[in-house]
């Protein structure tokens, strides 16, 4: 896929799934049409709530990138690089646009039988769906004012 295409890639909108008992998880129709069948699937790290961040290979290949851009220590850098790798796990879509999520990953980020998939434009999340909607709600007043302030 060269840049023009990837550009193109936009993971929107939000999609509530059934978690299958293999730990699968059927991607939007309009997500696979973009051609993308292997991704990066990550815990999310820090506090917060628990959830899996899904990057197509570009997406994941800049994030080594974003990190060399910081202001670290050389050692720092290798650091965050080998914890990012590391906690990565490739993941590809079968015929019937389905990703089979590690059974450990989907303990971490606490799914249960029904998911939300987040579009998150160059990348999408795997929530737990009822967290989702409380953090939603959780967070709507500083979603609304910036929203705001952004004039939509």
């Amino acid at each position: 896929m060269n840049f023009e295409q990837r550009e193109r890639v936009i993971f929107s909108g939000t999609y509530e799934r059934t978690l299958d008992s293999k730990n699968r998880v059927t991607i939007p129709s309009v997500w696979v049409e973009y051609g993308v069948t292997e991704f990066q699937v990550v815990p999310s790290s820090g506090g917060g709530d628990p959830y899996l961040i899904v990057l197509p290979p570009w997406e994941f290949a800049m994030i080594e990138e974003r990190i060399n851009g910081t202001k670290r220590t050389e050692s720092e850098k290798r650091l965050a690089i080998r914890a990012f790798y590391s906690a990565a796990r490739q993941v590809i879509l079968d015929k019937q646009g389905r990703m089979l999520l590690p059974e450990d990953y989907c303990r971490r980020a606490e799914l249960g039988s029904e998911v939300a998939l987040l579009g998150a434009k160059s990348r999408f999340e795997i929530w737990n769906a009822e967290r989702w909607r409380a953090s939603l709600n959780r967070n709507a007043g500083a979603i609304n004012s910036i929203l705001d302030e952004a004039g939509l």
